[in-house]
């Protein structure tokens, strides 16, 4: 049973990422900002009900424009889980996430701002990538991790990204992130971690059974008289304390 309810929601995927294509291709260049949200925000929830997934939202879901959003890193459904809520957010990945087939593609063309965390001199260009949306009133969020983690603790904080909402005095909107079930407080079927492959990832998402994810949008920071070191550990502080907290 648990293999044929994985195998139906995972044609359910395929079916919603190829009409995801033909929408980004046909119908997003006509849009305008407002447009496209509304499209993606629709596309996202509509990847969470493909999967079976419920997401639940506590606290207020109204987001100052240019803000920057900081978020736990657990799986690659992270993105789908802010955008369904939050579709203004335009994400920092990891160039590798450029170079899957076709996912990659739609979240270029969705305006996701990548980075080669593996040469330092990269962070400068995304930092001041970041900084101009911003200043453009575009709302940006990262993965302060850089990794994803299993859940219940977070890795350490890399705070270079975070220079772009000093620069700018642009609020820090932290957001805690927790996938779960009936009878697990951190469900492992959503981690995707070490050198698991996006298929198996996948699959593992697609026949669990309860999957539900939680959305914490925590209370604003104030950037303005922050170091991106402080301010980086505050948002920790804050996002682990709420994963903490959660029943």
């Amino acid at each position: 049973m648990r293999a044929l309810m994985g195998a139906w929601r995972l044609l359910r995927v395929v079916i919603h990422v190829f009409a995801g294509v033909a929408m980004l291709a046909l119908v997003f260049p006509r849009r305008d900002a407002l447009g496209r949200q509304w499209h993606i925000q629709h596309w996202s929830r509509g990847l969470l009900r493909c999967l079976g997934l419920r997401l639940t939202v506590v606290g207020e879901r109204v987001v100052a424009p240019a803000s920057f959003l900081v978020v736990n890193h657990v799986s690659w459904l992270d993105i789908a889980c802010v955008q369904a809520v939050l579709p203004q957010a335009r994400f920092v990945s990891k160039a590798d996430v450029r170079h899957w087939p076709l996912i990659g593609w739609m979240v270029a063309a969705a305006g996701t701002l990548f980075i080669e965390r593996e040469r330092k001199r990269d962070a400068l260009r995304v930092v001041h990538h970041c900084a101009e949306a911003l200043r453009a009133g575009d709302t940006v969020a990262v993965f302060p991790e850089g990794t994803t983690g299993t859940g219940p603790e977070l890795l350490p904080f890399h705070a270079n990204l975070l220079q772009a909402a000093v620069s700018v005095d642009a609020p820090l909107q932290p957001l805690a992130l927790r996938y779960f079930t009936a009878v697990e407080r951190f469900a492992q079927a959503p981690a995707y971690v070490g050198e698991m492959h996006l298929l198996r990832s996948l699959w593992q998402i697609a026949s669990a059974s309860g999957l539900q994810a939680e959305l914490k949008i925590l209370p604003v920071v104030d950037t303005q008289g922050l170091e991106r070191r402080a301010l980086s550990d505050a948002a920790r502080g804050m996002i682990q304390r709420a994963l903490n907290d959660s029943a």
